[in-house]
């Protein structure tokens, strides 16, 4: 039997960290967890190093230690803070895998620094990508790094394509479910409550990302994250609203066959096949036939009710820091939002007009990207207010 490999979950006690931990509680021999990560949740961090005994945690600069400090370090658990300790239990000698589960920018650093030590990177954060993709996907080829993809739709798209050339590929279609919002009016649209944003039909996800699927800037990150890992460009990224969220993605090929990946929505299945590939290990599934999922149906997508997406475009295609501004604002767009401080409706207003009014670099490095990051937070911040 091969040695158990070390893995880090950065953001473990949020909603795709937890699925993870449940992943590898049901594979014990196949893997170790070596880091944990969290941000302010530290009661439900002490619990699970009880279950999974790490030998490094990391809290959030905002973290209340109290008791959890000397119940860590009386455990043996090397315990870090913020960001530097983010890349500390990345980077370390025993991990082989970082599961980034992280929600925000604050998972690019982390990422680029695991890839350039030649570790594994199963991505969730789909901001490290959507900001850095150039200088991530250089990390990857100069330190021999990996990366797998842990969204359900790149999962689907990186399945399809192993082992077919490239030059076969016609085009990437992603699906999304539409959110709670897809028949609505723009009038029913201005009265959005938090409440009813949070109601995703299909998925279980934390507040920010069930925000991101309602507005479809969700959907406009995954646009971007495609485009730099599979080598296509923005014309050949289509975006279908299949409600029942079965088909995760489909690839159309030179031949005009489009092959699509089908699963049940369960963010297991795609994490568990980023730790373990390329091998495919068995697990306890909802075994539900084709019979039973019902009807599939796919829909265009209703720009003037989402016009976010094409902003998601237009940025992609622009290069450069864009997309990093698009992230930030949306970001604190979303948590304006979710304070009650911003309407539903004008998160797509709030980050075009950041995107118009920044300081466009065209190959930014990281240090500028930071910069512009932070710019774009108070610039979304303004027009807000």
């Amino acid at each position: 039997m091969k040695d158990p490999r070390g893995v880090t979950i950065l953001g473990s006690t949020g909603s795709i960290g937890r699925n993870s931990l449940e992943v590898i509680d049901e594979v014990r021999d196949l893997f170790r967890v070596v880091g944990l990560t969290t941000n302010r949740n530290v009661e439900r961090l002490l619990e699970q190093c009880k279950r999974f005994e790490p030998v490094a945690v990391v809290l959030g600069e905002e973290a209340d230690e109290g008791a959890a400090l000397s119940a860590l370090n009386g455990a043996g658990v090397a315990v870090h803070r913020g960001l530097e300790g983010l890349v500390e239990v990345s980077c370390m000698p025993e991990v082989d895998i970082v599961l980034n589960a992280l929600v925000g920018s604050v998972g690019l650093r982390p990422t680029l620094e695991a890839l350039r030590h030649g570790k594994r990177v199963a991505l969730a954060n789909k901001e490290t990508l959507v900001m850095g993709g150039e200088l991530v996907m250089k990390a990857a080829k100069e330190g021999g790094g990996e990366i797998i993809p842990v969204d359900s739709e790149h999962s689907a798209i990186f399945q399809i394509l192993e082992g077919r050339p490239r030059d076969s590929i016609d085009s990437i279609i992603l699906t999304a479910s539409g959110g709670p919002f897809r028949n609505y009016s723009l009038e029913q649209l201005r009265n959005i409550t938090v409440e009813e944003a949070l109601r995703h039909p299909v998925w279980r996800m934390g507040d920010k990302i069930t925000i991101d699927s309602a507005s479809l800037v969700n959907k406009g990150l995954e646009v971007i994250e495609t485009h730099h890992p599979f080598g296509l460009d923005y014309a050949r990224i289509e975006v279908v609203i299949h409600p029942q969220s079965v088909v995760h993605s489909m690839v159309r090929f030179t031949d005009g066959s489009v092959i699509a990946l089908l699963g049940v929505p369960d963010m297991k299945v795609p994490i568990q096949y980023a730790l373990t590939y390329p091998e495919r290990v068995p697990r306890k599934f909802d075994h539900r036939d084709l019979i039973s999922m019902g009807p599939l149906t796919f829909e265009g997508v209703n720009e003037a009710l989402f016009p976010v997406l094409s902003i998601a475009y237009r940025v992609g295609k622009m290069g450069g820091t864009a997309p990093a501004v698009f992230n930030a604002a949306n970001e604190e767009a979303a948590r304006k939002f979710l304070g009650g401080e911003l309407a539903f409706h004008r998160i797509p207003e709030i980050i075009e007009r950041t995107v118009e009014d920044h300081p466009f670099s065209r190959e930014p490095g990281l240090e500028e990207l930071i910069e512009v990051d932070h710019w774009a937070r108070k610039r979304a911040e303004e027009l807000i207010c």
